[in-house]
This record gives structure tokens, sequence and C-alpha cells, in this order.
């Protein structure tokens, strides 16, 4: 008989509520890093017809944006002023608002950035508590939660891993 396997959310803070949004985070990358095995190392920049996007770009955007909305926007601090600034060098968007065409760049470069800013985002958030968690921080054109983050970086990576999905299956992997 095989071992039953089970599948919670265990918390990773010690508030556990905010652990379990970590978590949940970590539950999505492994659905992404699932994803992404069998990717050939040619696939990672070729772009299948009806697409503007690769995989590189799409890992690329997808990290940005992490890091983006955990320094900025929760710790008000501007990315290129964080220990994660060298991981990206390029702009997300090209002048006409499409994902920067990432080229050049090995799978496992786009799977270390990924994991860089997930240790960070974990490290930075795990010690915060409920309250801090869920208080609305000023920005310029809205105020956001630490909460609502992660929420939005869990959809957000969620569509990009259909993408990625489909991106695969478009270039015959």
């Amino acid at each position: 008989m095989s071992e039953r396997e089970v599948r919670t959310l265990s918390p990773m803070a010690d508030a556990p509520e905010v652990g379990r949004w970590l978590s949940a985070m970590q539950v999505g990358r492994s659905d992404t890093l699932r994803e992404l095995q069998g990717v050939p190392v040619d696939l990672v920049d070729r772009r299948p017809p009806g697409s503007e996007n690769s995989i590189g770009a799409v890992l690329y955007h997808v990290a940005l944006i992490e890091a983006d909305w955990l320094f900025d926007d929760i710790f008000g601090i501007p990315l290129d002023d964080s220990e994660l600034a060298t991981w990206f060098p390029l702009e997300d968007r090209d002048p006409e608002g499409r994902l920067t065409d990432v080229r050049g760049e090995s799978l496992a470069v786009h799977l270390k950035r990924l994991a860089a800013v997930r240790e960070v985002l974990i490290e930075r958030l795990r010690p915060i508590s409920v309250d801090d968690f869920h208080a609305p921080r000023r920005r310029d054109h809205y105020d956001v939660s630490p909460a609502w983050v992660v929420h939005h970086l869990l959809q957000h990576e969620a569509e990009h891993r259909g993408e990625i999905g489909w991106l695969k299956r478009g270039s015959g992997a």
C-alpha cells in the first residue's frame, strides 16, 4: 500500500496566519517548478507562433514583479536599492509595453533568480505580526497590505504558470 499524501498548509512563520500564506506561496512555486520540468534548453528563449513571450521572459517577469511588490510596496524600498537589484539588470517591459525579451539565460539561472527572490520574501515576511500583515502601506497611488500583495503574487504566478504550460505545448515540449 502506498503512503497517503497529505495536503495542508503548515505555518512557516511565528504568526500562523502569515505562515500559512507563505506556505501557500511555496505550494504555488512547487507547481511552477513542476510545470518547468522537461523544458529543453532551446525552449527557454523560443517564442512559439502566436506569442509575444518566451518562457525566459515570463520567468524574469514573475521574479521581478515579486521582488518589486516586496520591496517597493511592502517595505517602501526601491528595488534598485535592495539586495536583489543585481538579479534585475533589465526593465520589466520594452517601449511597446511587452515583457522584456530576456535571451541567453539558462533555465538554471532563471530558477536561481526565482529562488533568491522567494528566499528574501520569506525571510522578510516570516517575522511580521498578523496586524502588520494586514496593515495598509500608503503608496503614491494606493494603499496596500502585505496580505493583499501575497494574494496578488499567488494569482500572478498562477496565471503565468498557465502561460508557461501553453508555451511548452506550443513549442512541442
